[in-house]
């Protein structure tokens, strides 16, 4: 009963955490490659929650004697793909900001000489 009780829960809180991922999709306020990640986590959370079958399977290949906690497993480990997902993807922005950041340093300094023409440059000398 109770165990029923929480695979309706978490079958509801899949749909609407489905619904929210689409809503954002549509307003162009989540990027599609995110959003194939999250559409994702939701729908293998879904169907854990709905096909009790495949539920109980995970949870005796796991070793855990209580079905919903695999669902909470599964729920880490989702989260755990997002975080090392998003790991990358700051990783990768950080570079390519450091990298447009020294870019515009040279880029300025040269028009700084070329704004002073040539005859400042033999100055130098």
């Amino acid at each position: 009963m109770i165990f029923d009780r929480l695979l309706i829960v978490a079958s509801l809180t899949s749909l609407g955490f489905l619904l929210l991922i689409l809503e954002l999709i549509r307003r162009r306020r989540l990027d599609e490659g995110y959003a194939l990640l999250w559409l994702g986590c939701g729908l293998l959370f879904l169907g854990f929650s709905v096909w009790r079958r495949a539920l109980d399977y995970l949870a005796g290949v796991a070793g855990i004697h209580y079905p919903p906690a695999a669902l909470l497993l599964l729920l880490i480990l989702g989260l755990f793909v997002v975080m090392i997902q998003f790991s990358v993807v700051i990783t990768r922005q950080r570079r390519q900001i450091k990298s447009l950041t020294q870019r515009l340093a040279l880029w300025e300094n040269e028009q700084k000489h070329v704004a002073k023409g040539p005859a400042s440059e033999d100055s130098h000398l």
